[in-house]
């Protein structure tokens, strides 16, 4: 599975954005997708994600603020980012789960990750 995001940027406190994310080389289903980011000097957080069936969850520190959403015909994933504030400022990673079936009918799951795309909050 490839991911490939866009949408990242400049932006000013205040303002939005909106990531996208979409998923290719896919042999089996996608699960959930998840939107992660990585401040400078910091670990690596959830930030949102979206079940198959459309349940979400997301960091408190961004609830009310940002908006996961999928579509699945287009296996892509979306974060709509409202009222950024600079601490928003990260680089930002989708990932997807994947299930199939292999030869004997087990299960199988990876995770995959996208390249990463920077979002700046800044005046």
């Amino acid at each position: 599975v490839q991911l490939q995001a866009s949408g990242g940027g400049l932006v000013q406190p205040g303002g939005s954005v909106r990531l996208s994310c979409a998923a290719s080389g896919i042999i089996g289903r996608i699960t959930s997708m998840t939107w992660y980011r990585q401040a400078p000097g910091k670990q690596r957080e959830l930030v949102a994600t979206i079940a198959s069936g459309g349940t979400t969850d997301y960091a408190d520190s961004v609830k009310g603020r940002f908006t996961i959403s999928r579509d699945n015909a287009k296996n892509t994933v979306y974060l709509q980012m409202n009222s950024l504030k600079p601490e928003d400022t990260a680089v930002y990673y989708c990932s997807a789960d994947q299930i199939y079936y292999n030869s004997h009918d087990e299960p199988v799951v990876s995770k995959h990750w996208g390249q990463g795309t920077l979002v700046t909050v800044s005046s």
